[in-house]
């Protein structure tokens, strides 16, 4: 088991905290990435015309977070925000989280909740003017039947008029999925559509400064070949690059180095490739 020594790096090397723990995002805040400021900018088109918008990137590349801090960025009087994580339930089972994300009692007929579904949705779209952006996180995972109704959903007043957005987030293959000819109907809707690139070697350094020096560090902590290794190894993969400098830390105060170079990242590179 990999030895953790968080207080021990974080007072070495002049930090207030361990900035590539993802729970301190909040607090030393989000790295605007070429994928983060493409993301929101569809978001907020689509917000504005509703419709499908569909966002897909590998494990770790921040499709979620991005997608979060766009929702905390709302108005809540101009907008109402769903969110679910379904991975893989029943049809049954994904009307009844919907009832209960709109504020609706559930039922055992499905088609009664499809009604109600469809009378909220309409209801806060014309009557509050709020309307809904409804978000389906790992859509990848999604029964075809999910999307099969979600089109059925989504023809408010016989087609003429889009009472709510959809935003589709899952990994690449869900372009995939899409493409069947099932669901050509719903991929013909689909207002909106993104894919992560990951970080740049430029991108991968500034996040890294812009982490340690949110904590308090120093950019003299990190050697330019030690960066140049970091970004090898992710490909500009935020969660990798997390991983693999949280080791690296570790690994050079353990090592008692005054800063990270070449063969500490190595070291904490190879060390996750044997976890």
């Amino acid at each position: 088991m990999r030895r953790r020594v968080f207080p021990v790096f974080i007072d070495s090397y002049g930090l207030s905290c361990n900035p590539f723990d993802k729970q301190m995002t909040d607090r030393l805040g989000f790295f605007q990435s070429h994928d983060h400021r493409e993301m929101t900018a569809r978001l907020d088109y689509l917000k504005d015309i509703r419709g499908i918008g569909v966002f897909t990137a590998q494990p770790g590349m921040g499709k979620t977070s991005s997608l979060r801090c766009f929702l905390k960025g709302l108005n809540r009087n101009l907008y109402r925000t769903a969110y679910l994580c379904l991975s893989t339930v029943s049809i049954t089972e994904f009307y009844r989280q919907l009832c209960a994300v709109l504020g609706l009692e559930s039922a055992f007929s499905k088609p009664v909740m499809f009604k109600s579904i469809q009378e909220r949705i309409y209801y806060l779209y014309k009557e509050k003017k709020q309307p809904l952006l409804l978000a389906l996180d790992e859509a990848q995972y999604l029964n075809p039947g999910i999307l099969r109704d979600l089109k059925m959903i989504l023809n408010q007043d016989c087609d003429s008029v889009n009472c709510f957005s959809l935003i589709l987030i899952g990994e690449p293959y869900l372009n995939n999925i899409l493409e069947k000819p099932i669901h050509e109907a719903l991929k013909q809707r689909i207002t909106v559509h993104y894919n992560f690139e990951g970080l740049s070697a430029e991108e991968t350094s500034a996040y890294i400064f812009q982490k340690l020096e949110s904590a308090g560090g120093s950019r003299g902590i990190l050697e330019d070949a030690a960066l140049s290794a970091a970004y090898s190894y992710s490909q500009g993969n935020p969660r990798l690059i997390d991983n693999v400098m949280t080791d690296a830390l570790t690994i050079g105060v353990q090592n008692q180095k005054q800063s990270i170079d070449a063969d500490v990242m190595m070291a904490a590179i190879n060390s996750r490739a044997l976890a």
